[in-house]
């Protein structure tokens, strides 16, 4: 009876994922920021495989920044980037602009959601809505030094 040659992969480092502790650290440094601010805003913090860890919509805030902070934070996971970077992309004439993106989804790619990273690779994202989106972008960011 033949063997199976023994399987070789390739070393990986582990990496410690997106806790619930990290993502509840994340929202309480978003709202912190956001109520320093003045605004109220929704924050949803989704782990590298695009599931909900956290979320907090303030009982002020608009109702569509809950949907608003989820896509923001998809967004920013899926294409692991700022969406404060896919702002031109999505213009007229910009690679990413369609009629679809321009009519179904025009909340997507506005400035809120960031990947987040541990040791250079990305472990979840942050979306944050309400504010305009130069403040979503900065509460998201001041969020992310929680986990320095």
């Amino acid at each position: 009876m033949a063997t199976a040659a023994p399987r070789t992969t390739a070393p990986r480092t582990a990496v410690a994922p997106l806790t619930t502790e990290d993502a509840e650290l994340l929202v309480a440094a978003a709202r912190d920021a956001a109520e320093q601010a003045g605004a109220t805003v929704s924050v949803t913090v989704l782990d590298a495989g695009g599931h909900l860890l956290a979320f907090r919509r303030d009982d002020r805030a608009v109702l569509v920044s809950g949907e608003t902070s989820t896509r923001k934070a998809f967004t920013a996971l899926q294409l692991n980037t700022p969406t404060a970077d896919l702002v031109q992309a999505v213009q007229p004439g910009g690679p990413f602009h369609t009629l679809p993106t321009a009519l179904d989804r025009p909340l997507l790619f506005i400035a809120g959601g960031l990947p987040v990273h541990r040791e250079g690779r990305l472990i979840g994202a942050i979306g944050v809505g309400g504010g305009a989106p130069e403040q979503d972008h900065a509460f998201a960011a001041a969020a992310l030094t929680a986990l320095a």
